[in-house]
């Protein structure tokens, strides 16, 4: 991929897709997509790791987009985010679900939630280097 393309930009081109002003969505929507972005970003990882059985990759894999792993990876970061990403991080962590997780502290679901938002923000925003 080009330097500087980001994959948002190539799905929605491709899709022709128009982008609301993110702001508008709500921190439960960008958690929504940051979800499933990130457990891309994991998968490719352990499969990048090398080739195996696809339950050793699961096995991995979960292991990194469990609530519990998550709130870990943000508590990490905290001091990194920008002003502007730590709104959205916050946005996400102070949102009401109406889920949760079945084997994490609600602490650590919520801190997954916010962790979920920001990276659905960074996506859409295009700031995958920031991811």
């Amino acid at each position: 991929m080009e330097k500087g393309i980001d994959l948002f930009t190539i799905i929605s081109s491709e899709m022709n897709l128009q982008l609301n002003d993110i702001k508008t969505y709500s921190p439960l929507t960008l958690a929504y997509l940051g979800d499933a972005v990130y457990e891309v970003l994991v998968r490719t990882r352990v499969v990048c790791g090398g080739n195996t059985q696809v339950n050793k990759l699961h096995h991995k894999s979960s292991e990194l987009v469990k609530a519990h792993s998550q709130a870990e990876i943000i508590k990490g970061i905290l001091d990194e985010l920008s002003e502007e990403e730590m709104t959205y991080y916050k946005r996400g962590r102070n949102a009401k679900s109406y889920t949760s997780a079945k084997n994490a502290t609600i602490g650590d679901y919520r801190m997954a939630t916010g962790f979920e938002a920001l990276i659905g923000y960074l996506y859409l925003s295009g700031k995958t280097d920031r991811m």
